[in-house]
C-alpha cells in the first residue's frame, strides 16, 4: 500500500475551501489534507449578517446562475432546496442626475435589440449612430492583449461605453475600464468580433434573450441561498474530516527540500507537504515565496479596496419607492456612490414585510480615500447621493459598513500573458504547488470555485493519482 500524501491548501477564502472539500471527495484516503487560515473564520469575503430578520450579505449577495458549479457545490452539500433566484424587475443606469432604464435586450451593456436601443434616453442620436457601426465597421487583429475601453470604444464609441458598458464592467471589477484586460476579463467579445465581424451581430447569434411581453419581468441571472451565503462557507466546512482546518495559522514562507515542501507557519512551526495549492492573494504568495524573482511580476498587480454599506428603513420612511432592483452610476456622474441595490426587491427574503433594505457601494478607483471615511461619514455621503433620486425622510433603523482592503485584484493590459509566464516557472521550479482564487482567473464565486476545483485536478495529476 503506497504511502499517504500530504496537501497543504493556504488560504479558507472560497477557494480553498472548495479545494480541500474535492480533495477529499476524490482522494479515497491517499491523501491527507491540511487547510490553513490565517484568520479566525473561512469563506473570505462571503460574510452574512442576520439582524433583526434581515438577511445582509457584507460581501458578494449572489452568483451567477449559467455558472454552474457553484449551484452544484451547494447541492453537493446538502443546501440544495436553499437555492433561490433574484426578484426580478427593472434596473437602471444613473447618467447625468437621471435614472434611466437599462435597455432590454442588452448584454453585458452591448446591444442586441434595436427598438430598445434607439428609443433609450441614455444615448444623443449621434452616440446611437456610433454604436450602430459596429455593424459594419471590420474586425481588427491585434497581436496580444488590449484594454475592455480601447475595445468597446473602438467597436461601439465613447457614448456607449461611457453610460452603459464601463459602469456594468467597473462594477464587477472596481477598476478602469481603460486598464482592465480584454483578454483576462471577457476574451469572449474579442472572439465574437474576431467570428463575425461585429459584437452586436455575434451576440445575436450565440445568445439566447427571449423577448418579453410588455410588463412582464426578466428571468432571474442570479442564485443566492435563503440562509446567505454563508450558509454555503459553513456546510463545506462542516462537510470536511475533522481536524483538517487550521485557522488563524498564518504561513510565513515555503521552501523546497527535494520533493517536499516546507511550509514554515509564523508560530515557529513547520508542516510538510508533497503539494501545496495557494489559495491566496498575489501579494501573499509573492511573500511567502519571496526568494522566487519569477514571482515580482506580482507586485505590480494592483489591487482597490472597496467598502458597502447596507441601510434598513421602515418601508414609509421611503417616500419615493422605485420598482427595480437597484442601478449603476456612470464614472462621469459627481456621485460618490457607484451602485446601489435595493435589496428588498432583488432578494425579498432578505427583508422582512414592511421594511426597506438598500445597499450602497463606494470606492471608485480615483475616489479610494472613501473607504477609509468613518461609518456615519459613509452613511451621510449614501443617503446624500440616494436622495438625489429618491425621497428618504428618516435615518436608517441601523445600518452595516463593511470595508474590503486591497479586495479587488485589477487583471491590467497583459495579466493573462504574465500569469502564464508565472506559471511556467512554477511548474519547472516549484512542481507540485499550484494557483487558485480571485487573483488569478476571475473573482466571482463560480469562477473561484471553477479554479480550486482545476487546482485539485493538478494535484491529482502530480500525484498520479488520476
Amino acid at each position: 500500500m503506497s504511502q499517504q500524501k500530504r496537501v497543504v491548501v493556504i488560504g479558507g477564502g472560497i477557494t480553498g475551501l472548495t479545494a480541500a472539500y474535492r480533495l477529499q471527495q476524490a482522494s479515497s484516503q491517499q491523501i491527507d489534507v491540511q487547510l490553513m487560515e490565517a484568520g479566525d473564520r473561512l469563506g473570505g469575503k462571503i460574510q452574512t449578517v442576520r439582524k433583526d430578520g434581515f438577511t445582509i450579505e457584507r460581501g458578494p449577495d449572489s452568483f451567477l446562475a449559467r455558472k454552474e458549479s457553484a449551484g452544484r457545490l451547494a447541492q453537493d452539500v446538502g443546501l440544495e432546496d436553499q437555492l433561490t433566484p433574484n426578484g426580478t424587475g427593472q434596473s437602471y443606469i444613473l447618467v447625468n442626475g437621471k435614472l434611466h432604464a437599462m435597455p432590454s435586450g442588452s448584454y453585458m451593456g452591448i446591444p442586441t435589440r434595436i427598438r430598445p436601443f434607439l428609443f433609450s434616453g441614455l444615448f444623443s442620436p449621434l452616440g446611437k449612430a456610433r454604436a450602430a457601426m459596429d455593424l459594419v465597421k471590420p474586425a481588427r487583429k491585434v497581436d496580444g492583449d488590449q484594454s475592455l475601453g480601447l475595445f468597446f470604444r473602438r467597436r461601439l464609441g465613447n457614448q456607449v461605453v461611457e453610460n452603459l458598458i464601463e459602469p456594468l464592467l467597473s462594477g464587477i471589477y472596481a477598476g478602469s475600464i481603460d486598464k482592465l484586460s480584454l483578454q483576462a476579463t471577457f476574451p469572449h467579445f474579442y472572439e465574437l468580433e474576431q467570428k463575425y465581424g461585429s459584437l452586436i451581430k455575434g451576440l445575436r447569434q450565440t445568445t439566447s434573450i427571449p423577448k418579453r411581453k410588455k410588463g412582464e419581468k426578466k428571468p432571474s441571472m442570479f442564485l443566492t441561498l435563503e440562509g446567505g451565503l454563508e450558509t454555503l462557507v459553513d456546510a463545506v466546512e462542516n462537510q470536511l474530516e475533522e481536524g483538517t482546518v487550521l485557522k488563524q495559522t498564518k504561513v510565513d514562507h515555503i521552501e523546497r527540500k527535494g520533493d517536499i515542501y516546507h511550509v514554515m507557519l509564523s508560530n515557529g512551526t513547520v508542516a510538510e507537504a508533497d503539494a501545496v495549492i495557494l489559495a491566496a492573494p498575489h501579494f501573499a504568495v509573492q511573500r511567502m515565496l519571496t526568494q522566487y524573482e519569477f514571482l515580482e511580476p506580482f507586485k505590480e498587480t494592483n489591487a482597490t479596496s472597496v467598502a458597502n454599506v447596507a441601510m434598513a428603513f421602515d418601508a414609509s420612511a421611503v417616500k419615493k419607492d422605485i420598482d427595480g432592483t437597484g442601478f449603476v452610476v456612470s464614472r462621469n456622474s459627481d456621485f460618490r456612490i457607484t451602485a446601489c441595490t435595493w435589496t428588498h426587491k432583488k432578494w425579498p427574503h432578505s427583508t422582512p414585510d414592511g421594511k426597506v433594505l438598500l445597499r450602497c457601494y463606494v470606492g471608485k478607483p480615483t475616489d479610494q480615500d472613501v473607504v477609509n471615511y468613518s461609518d456615519d461619514e459613509i452613511v451621510e455621503l449614501a443617503l446624500k447621493d440616494l436622495n438625489r433620486t429618491m425621497n428618504i425622510t428618516e435615518k436608517p433603523e441601523f445600518s452595516i459598513v463593511t470595508r474590503w482592503h486591497d479586495a479587488m485584484p485589477q487583471y491590467q493590459v497583459g495579466h493573462k500573458e504574465k500569469l502564464e509566464n508565472v506559471e511556467d516557472k512554477m511548474r519547472e521550479t516549484l512542481p507540485g504547488v499550484f494557483l487558485a482564487g480571485g487573483s488569478y482567473r476571475g473573482i466571482g464565486l463560480p469562477d473561484c470555485i471553477d479554479q480550486g476545483e482545476a487546482a485539485v485536478e493538478k494535484v491529482l495529476r502530480y500525484m498520479n493519482l488520476t
